[in-house]
């Protein structure tokens, strides 16, 4: 019987403790980047608003999509939407997650954004991700960074060749144009978040 009421009472937690919803404000941070500096969202001034994707070394879906993240900032940055990404796992947890690991990631497939490590694992929670990758469109409003969309990169986890929706595109588009996204949430296709 205990054991049927924690289960229940953790089940219960869960739904009442589940991230971030469309409309709310999403918290500053400061997490360390590859390159050892410490990176929040108030340090871009000019950013009209974010793409924080949670991605990570080793997950497959995620190794499928870097060529795309990386084509999202090329694409996006420049109009104020830059792309940060933010690794959950946690290291000891998971091989191959070190900040030493992310850093030859980044380097060997020459990311042109911050890859920041969720230490302590405190970030990933806040927002509610729960897959490797799963993205967060942050717009930057006067009372605060508001959060537009919540979901999957686009609609072909595995192929880019097969994509016929493209969800964050889609989202942006519609922000810098000055209209809310057509599709606001998605599910997030990816591999489970790695903790102790």
């Amino acid at each position: 019987m205990k054991s049927f009421l924690f289960i229940l009472s953790s089940l219960l937690f869960l739904n009442d403790n589940n991230g971030y919803k469309i409309g709310d404000l999403a918290t500053n941070f400061s997490l360390p980047n590859i390159n050892g500096e410490m990176i929040s969202l108030s340090d871009y001034d000019e950013a009209k608003g974010f793409i924080i994707i949670f991605t990570c070394n080793t997950c497959p879906y995620s190794i499928a999509y870097e060529d795309r993240i990386n084509a999202l900032d090329a694409k996006y940055k420049p109009k104020g939407y830059p792309v940060i990404a933010i690794n959950p796992n946690d290291p000891a947890a998971k091989g191959g997650e070190q900040l030493v690991d992310m850093k030859k990631r980044a380097e060997d497939k020459d990311f042109s954004f911050p890859y920041l490590q969720d230490k302590g694992q405190n970030i990933y929670p806040k927002y509610g991700a729960t897959r490797t990758p799963h993205v967060f469109i942050l717009e930057k409003q006067n009372r605060g960074n508001v959060v537009q969309y919540i979901g999957a990169i686009d609609d072909s986890s595995r192929s880019p060749d097969k994509v016929q929706k493209y969800y964050v595109e889609d989202a942006i588009d519609a922000l810098l144009s000055g209209r809310l996204p057509k599709v606001s949430t998605t599910k997030a296709i990816g591999c489970s978040i790695k903790t102790l």
